[in-house]
């Protein structure tokens, strides 16, 4: 049914930025919540951001406030995650997620019922 295929990843210098992307075939849901997680080596996943189709309402880390933009095109049925001031602690395989009928921001993991194959982005000098 749904899939999620996520691209955009890279390796990039500090300060520097990349634009993530992830396209969703086969979503049907009027409510649904998509998020962006990302898991470094060594480390449990975190939640980044995500993007509520209820009312447009996104959320943001700490970690990333001020730095990363999430949005959508609907037209191409494709969410962005724009990583602008990469730092090192950026670097982690990153996921694209969607939460069926959901309907507020969440970055819980046990919300999110499709996964991305992940896309691996490197911030290193």
């Amino acid at each position: 049914q749904l899939q999620l295929v996520e691209s955009g990843g890279g390796l990039v210098q500090p300060g520097g930025s990349l634009r993530l992307s992830c396209v969703a075939s086969g979503l049907t849901s009027e409510y649904y919540a998509i998020g962006w997680f990302r898991q470094a080596p060594g480390k449990e996943r975190e939640g980044v951001s995500c993007f509520v189709s209820s009312d447009g309402s996104t959320y943001y880390a700490d970690s990333v406030k001020g730095r990363f933009t999430i949005s959508r095109d609907n037209a191409k049925n494709t969410v962005y995650l724009q990583m602008n001031s990469l730092k090192p602690e950026d670097t982690a395989v990153y996921y694209c997620a969607v939460a069926v009928g959901i309907v507020v921001t969440t970055i819980d993991e046990n919300d999110y019922d499709f996964w991305g194959q992940g896309t691996q982005v490197t911030v290193s000098s």
